[in-house]
Parts: C-alpha cells; sequence; structure tokens
C-alpha cells in the first residue's frame, strides 16, 4: 500500500490566516481614531454602514478609487511603508472634493503575496492619517494574501474613497469664464505621480538616496507624502459659497492635461510658469534626466498640486482664506478666450 499523503493545511500553501488575525487586531486602534459619528457597527462586519444625516437636503455621493503606482516600488527599496498610505487616500480624497464633495468614508484594498504584518501594519498607519487629515472614517478594507502573485516583500494597494455634496453646491467648472483667475496649492512634492520617470532617472544617475538633497535626504524627499487639501478647500467653499469655481486635482497629466478636465469651449487657461518657483526635486529631475519642459509640465505637478478657479473680484480673499487654512497659494494664472483649435493650456 502507498504511504498515506501528508494532511495539507492553508498555512502549508502559503496563507497564514493567524497572520491575518493578528494584523485585524494590530489596526483596530488606527480605525478607531477615524471613525464618525455616522459609522454604524465596528471593523469585522462583512459589510460597512454609514448612516447619511440630516445635514443634506439633496445630497449626491461622489465616489473615487485610486492606487499609489510605481512610487510603492521605492517603498519597497527603501524598506519604508508608513507614507504610501497617505498616498493612495489623498489620490482619491482630493479627487472628489475636486466636486465639492466632504469626504465621508474610505475602503482599502491591500494585496501581497506573504503577509508580513509589520509591513502591512505600517501601511495602514498611514491610510489611517490620510483618513485623518481628509476628516473620512477607514471603514473597511481587503487584505489579500495571494501566494504566488507577488514577491515576498512586495504589495499592491488601492483605494477607494466617497462623499457627499449638495445637488446646488456641486462644482463641476461650468460657470468659469474669461477674466477668472487661477489659484495654485503648492505640492508637498511629487505625489503620486511621473514615478516610473523618476525610478529611471535614479536608475540611470545612482544618487545616494539617503544623502543630502537641498537639506534632506533624497529619500524623503521622494517618499514625502501627497498632500490632502479636504480640509482647507471645504473652510473655503463654506465660508464663502459659490466663490470656488472649478478646481483640478493635478495628478498625471500634470497642469496642461487635467486643467482642461473643467474647461468648457471657447476658454483656456493661460499659465504663468514665473509666478511660483519650481521646486527643487523638479529641477533636478528635469537636469539630471534631460527633461524637456513641456514633458515636466505634461508628467510632474512641478510644485501646484491643486488649482483652484475663481472670479478675480474673489480671488484676494480666496487666496487669504486658504493661507489661513496652511496652504500655500500662488496666482498661477488667467482663465481667456480660447481660439479655434488652440490649446485648453498655454504655458507661457
Amino acid at each position: 500500500m502507498s504511504a498515506k499523503s501528508p494532511s495539507l493545511s492553508y498555512r502549508d500553501a502559503g496563507v497564514d490566516i493567524a497572520a491575518g488575525d493578528a494584523l485585524v487586531d494590530r489596526i483596530k486602534p488606527m480605525v478607531r481614531r477615524t471613525l464618525r459619528p455616522e459609522v454604524l457597527g465596528s471593523i469585522g462586519g462583512f459589510g460597512a454602514l454609514f448612516e447619511l444625516t440630516g445635514k443634506y437636503r439633496e445630497p449626491v455621493l461622489v465616489s473615487g478609487t485610486d492606487g499609489v503606482g510605481t512610487k510603492l516600488k521605492l517603498a519597497f527599496q527603501l524598506n519604508r511603508h508608513d507614507t504610501v498610505g497617505q498616498d493612495l487616500v489623498a489620490m482619491s480624497v482630493n479627487d472628489i472634493l475636486v466636486q465639492g464633495a466632504e469626504p465621508l468614508f474610505f475602503l482599502d484594498y491591500f494585496a501581497c503575496g506573504r503577509l508580513d504584518v509589520e509591513t502591512a501594519a505600517s501601511v495602514v498607519s498611514g491610510i489611517a492619517r490620510g483618513c485623518e487629515l481628509a476628516g473620512c472614517a477607514l471603514i473597511g478594507g481587503e487584505t489579500a494574501e495571494m501566494p504566488g502573485m507577488y514577491p515576498d516583500g512586495e504589495y499592491d494597494l488601492a483605494g477607494f474613497a466617497v462623499g457627499a455634496v449638495e445637488k446646488s453646491q456641486l462644482i463641476d467648472g461650468s460657470g468659469i469664464v474669461e477674466g477668472d483667475v487661477v489659484l495654485g496649492l503648492a505640492s508637498s512634492g511629487a505625489h503620486s505621480n511621473g514615478y516610473s520617470l523618476i525610478r529611471r532617472i535614479i536608475d540611470l544617475t545612482r544618487p545616494n538616496l539617503e544623502g543630502d538633497f537641498h537639506g534632506r535626504p533624497l529619500a524623503d524627499v521622494v517618499l514625502e507624502p501627497t498632500r490632502i487639501y479636504v480640509k482647507s478647500m471645504l473652510t473655503l467653499m463654506r465660508d464663502a459659497p459659490g466663490a470656488v469655481k472649478g478646481m483640478a486635482h493635478i495628478t498625471g497629466g500634470g497642469l496642461t492635461e487635467n486643467l482642461p478636465r473643467i474647461l468648457g469651449e471657447g476658454i483656456c487657461a493661460r499659465i504663468d510658469r514665473g509666478s511660483w518657483q519650481m521646486p527643487y526635486l523638479f529641477q533636478w529631475l528635469k537636469g539630471a534626466g534631460n527633461v524637456a519642459d513641456d514633458e515636466m509640465y505634461r508628467v510632474f505637478n512641478c510644485g501646484i498640486g491643486m488649482a483652484v478657479v475663481v472670479a478675480e473680484a474673489e480671488a484676494e480673499m480666496a487666496a487669504a482664506r486658504l493661507v489661513e487654512a496652511g496652504e500655500t497659494v500662488h496666482r498661477i494664472g488667467r482663465i481667456e478666450a480660447r481660439r479655434a483649435g488652440g490649446p485648453a493650456v498655454i504655458m507661457s
């Protein structure tokens, strides 16, 4: 008779249920810090519950989803995982903010080949921090351990944000007219876009990532988390209803491809490149990679993470309110008539 086959477990196949349980225990305090009164139930349910209150008369739900992209590769290389969670939150909450929405809750998806509790907990700490900065609840998520799908030490992230805005206060850019002003809110760095090019430049130039880079280690600069503009912009929209005519989150595509998304036919944005100083990181990338000007503004935010369009008469007030809320604000351009067949954004 043949020898009896050994008894196999899920762990033998590469999935550690105990590690998943340990992670849940680690992140519970982080999640609790993000909760809002509208959250019903607790972590671990099959579905997450959020009660829309009477705060809204005609609520419109606004949803967004995004990832962090190849910025994760630098996190793996440097073994630093505590900032990419904030990136994950920022990419979605800044997107839904553009339409005037207050982020209400956030869900995350963490996928890996082998679950390392310390690494995953570090990532979730950043997600929770991002949710606190955005004022939204980390209401649920999924941790998927999939042996053979990812190399050891690597993972992927996806995030999902849902917010709400009064139907009458939706912001879609339809009110933008010739003569309006474009304000630029400073970015914290490259945010979460252009990292395939950043990594290519780093591979070619071989800088010391832990060495001094204009006063900070380059590793800190390239992993600086994406700025979250939610609280400052919501404060402006609350205190000056109707002042904000349009917003563009400057992500992949830069100013030249994101501003057109809120501009109607017949108008364009003329952006004055001299109205703000391009941060040193982008100056270095441009020089080290011999990147053309047009490519820089099409790939990177170049120091402007959010563009806000307001009427000329509201520009000084809006800028002052945003500065009071902690933003660095530049008056970067103006809305002009667009010639037939002309570009939607003119960098001058």
